[in-house]
């Protein structure tokens, strides 16, 4: 016995759900990438990523995953044998280290938690430390959607500039462009590296980079530049230079169709939607955590997520029971955890494409599945999650 037969409900951190509207932008024939049409299509969307990063300076489309986007990052400014420095609190920012160390980058891990956020006086002590400016870069994401923590980049920022300190401020956006504030000129951030397919509610296989004028200077000098990856052939005149190749029509197509949706609502807008779906589910997980099977990854409040929720399971508890049931029973299909929580937690995605009746419906199939199972919580999340919604968005 089941209540799954209807639409079923995504809500796992990227993939997120994709617009009708989206979907049917890419519904229609292959055009001729030569057409005079077709460059501004190019120029909007590059335009719109600038708006979005919040820059002045020079952004760039990948037809690549967020993989890909951190190789053309650190292949355009660094050399090899540079160091770079990264500033764990996750998964993510570990990864991009890794693959900058199979690039022949030196990578140093400021050691972090999964727990807390970044610790801007932590970076700049060891920024102090580097007398020698041996270190060329500072990487840092901005959400960890492994761990749903959120860094604070301007802070982040403002401790680099304390000290002085010349290396290039990298920021992977991946998980927070289109779902919160960035900024990436007034914060100080050189480099910042994006995706499609988590904020901005388009299919996965585009990415993106931004990049402001000290990291150009460093440009100039970088010996790490491959052909593909490469901004300054990026920014030729033809227009299939700006992807190294033949477009991907039907990802563009889908991608200005986002970007209408969003500048629609308005980024502002946007950012107070995520803010608010956040707080109700986080209302639901602050119930759910009174008795002794549940608790949040992220210890302080203001370090989690408005993207994504992570939920430990703890006292012998494991999520796979759970994760099951929403899904096989309810037709909802909640996030499994990565890297070190494998096993050990869920991940309640609220980013993108999402409003209230799908937060509360996520939320109310977790707490059916809850009672199902008998896993100890404290009784009335989602009302708890309805009340929090209540109280802020006005009749």
């Amino acid at each position: 016995m089941s209540v799954r037969n209807g639409r079923e409900f995504l809500s796992i951190p990227g993939p997120t759900n994709i617009p009708d509207a989206v979907l049917n932008a890419m519904h229609q024939p292959a055009i001729d990438i030569y057409k005079p049409d077709f460059p501004p299509l190019t120029d909007s969307l590059l335009k719109d990523l600038r708006e979005t990063f919040r820059t002045e300076g020079k952004s760039f489309i990948y037809i690549a995953n967020g993989h890909g986007a951190w190789e053309a990052a650190l292949s355009n400014v660094l050399n090899r044998g540079d160091k770079v420095l990264v500033l764990e609190s996750g998964l993510f920012a570990n990864g991009w280290g890794i693959a900058g160390a199979s690039l022949g980058l030196d990578v140093e891990i400021l050691e972090g938690s999964w727990r807390q956020a970044v610790d801007p006086d932590a970076v700049a002590k060891r920024l102090a430390a580097d007398k020698d400016h041996e270190i060329q870069a500072i990487l840092m994401v901005q959400v960890d959607t492994a761990s749903s923590l959120v860094n604070d980049v301007q802070a982040v920022g403002k401790a680099i500039k304390s000290v002085n300190h010349p290396a290039l401020f990298m920021v992977d956006t991946i998980a927070s462009l289109g779902t919160m504030e960035f900024r990436m000129d007034e914060w100080g951030v050189d480099v910042a590296v994006g995706a499609a397919q988590k904020g901005l509610m388009s299919p996965p296989g585009l990415s993106f980079n931004a990049a402001g004028p000290r990291a150009f200077e460093r440009h100039e000098k970088a010996n790490l530049r491959t052909a593909y990856w490469d901004w300054t052939a990026r920014l030729g005149e033809i227009h299939y230079q700006k992807y190294s190749g033949t477009p991907p029509e039907h990802l563009l197509f889908a991608l200005r169709k986002s970007f209408d949706i969003l500048k629609e609502e308005g980024l502002e807008n946007a950012f107070l939607r995520h803010e608010l779906l956040a707080g109700a589910t986080h209302a639901a997980v602050a119930k759910w955590s009174e008795a002794e099977a549940l608790e949040f990854n992220v210890i302080e409040s203001d370090h989690r997520a408005s993207a994504v929720t992570t939920v430990l399971f703890k006292n012998g508890y494991k999520p796979d029971p759970l994760l099951q049931y929403c899904e096989k029973k309810c037709g909802v299909v909640v996030g499994i955890a990565i890297g070190d929580l494998d096993g050990q937690a869920m991940r309640i995605a609220h980013m993108g494409y999402t409003n209230a009746p799908m937060v509360l419906g996520t939320l109310s199939a977790i707490e059916m599945g809850l009672q199902a199972l008998k896993i100890p919580h404290g009784e009335g999340g989602v009302q708890a999650a309805i009340k929090y919604l209540a109280e802020r968005v006005p009749a």
